[in-house]
């Protein structure tokens, strides 16, 4: 009974951690910009060399890398610093894993201060930041998007390019909307030398676009539309369609008006393929999704994370008579399937 108490009893850890978090994520963004992990992965594992490779004083080097023990990025034993396994998979640059150029999105100027005015969204609904309303371009925002985030797409693209029956190798045409880095339509044409894809965003997040295009030596079947996704002519008689990380910026009218373009868009049997965050009904799970509609409060005039049952309603709205769920493997969203 007493070892029962004690358990429950009330702490103020995580209410404390939680205050502090700030502090966590700038000591990893400042890890990143000084190349700790990769500078220790190449060998450089003590104060004294890590300071002379970093060009960072010993004192800032050496309270920095016990911080960074403490969370369980390194581990240290003697005067040695060494990576922690998932630092080695993702922080150091090495890795073709690596995923450290996401800091400068998830912890960029415009993310922190969207939450620094949580207060003000909660009372209005919505984003009272002059970016909130994303029928806009803002460049700024969505070109750093670009830039930052590919390397976490490349696993998801890789499951997408499966659903697209890109091993097959046969003609097929796929409209991208929301193009952003392009990976998604990218890795779908590197896997089908028949595919040709259309991609869709603003035109600054298409130069990206275009970029990765010819890096991945897809350029010559990789074509721009560049314009808003609820203006721009998407063209007609697509196979496929890919809808990634868009709905969830937007209310159920506008989400439903774009999904009656791309109904619109695809030849009879065509597919609408849309990757999100869906949290299940209880809307408190899982924990990655669920936690994923605060972002879009704090950022968005309108936007949510919707669960299954509310996208299967728009889609069907929208004119499509079925749409699947599917999670991806061992990553954090989900995928869903929609045929005209």
């Amino acid at each position: 009974m007493a070892a029962s108490t004690q358990s429950s009893r009330p702490t103020p850890e995580r209410i404390f951690n939680t205050m502090v978090a700030f502090q966590e994520t700038e000591a990893l963004r400042t890890a990143i910009e000084l190349n700790v992990f990769t500078v220790i992965a190449d060998g450089a594992n003590t104060v004294a060399s890590l300071a002379a490779k970093t060009g960072a004083a010993e004192r800032g080097v050496r309270i920095l890398c016990d911080y960074l023990t403490v969370k369980e990025f390194l581990t240290k034993k003697g005067e040695q610093y060494s990576l922690t396994q998932d630092s080695a998979v993702f922080l150091n640059q090495h890795s073709p894993a690596c995923l450290a150029t996401m800091v400068h999105f998830l912890a960029s100027p415009w993310s922190q201060k969207n939450f620094g005015a949580l207060t003000a969204a909660v009372r209005k609904g919505g984003s009272p930041n002059e970016t909130g309303d994303h029928t806009k371009p803002h460049d700024e925002v969505w070109v750093n998007f670009a830039r930052s985030m590919a390397p976490l797409t490349v696993p998801t693209a890789e499951f997408l390019a499966g659903l697209l029956d890109a091993a097959e190798g046969k003609d097929c045409k796929v409209l991208d909307v929301a193009a952003g880095h392009g990976m998604f339509g990218i890795i779908a044409a590197k896997r089908n030398p028949n595919a040709r894809i259309v991609a869709v965003d603003w035109p600054a997040v298409l130069d990206v676009a275009k970029e990765n295009a010819a890096k991945f030596g897809v350029a010559e079947r990789y074509s721009l539309r560049p314009g808003s996704a609820l203006e721009v002519d998407f063209g007609e008689g697509y196979d496929y369609v890919l809808l990634t990380n868009i709905f969830q910026h937007f209310d159920v009218a506008i989400c439903e008006k774009l999904m009656r373009r791309v109904y619109a868009a695809l030849k009879p049997g065509g597919k609408a393929i849309t990757l999100e965050f869906v949290p299940n009904e209880d809307r408190v799970s899982p924990p990655v999704a669920a936690a994923f509609s605060l972002v879009m409060l704090a950022g968005t005039d309108a936007g949510d994370a919707y669960t299954f049952a509310q996208y299967e309603k728009m889609f069907g709205n929208a004119g499509f008579s079925k749409t699947t769920l599917q999670q991806i493997p061992e990553m954090l969203q989900q995928v869903l399937i929609s045929e005209k």
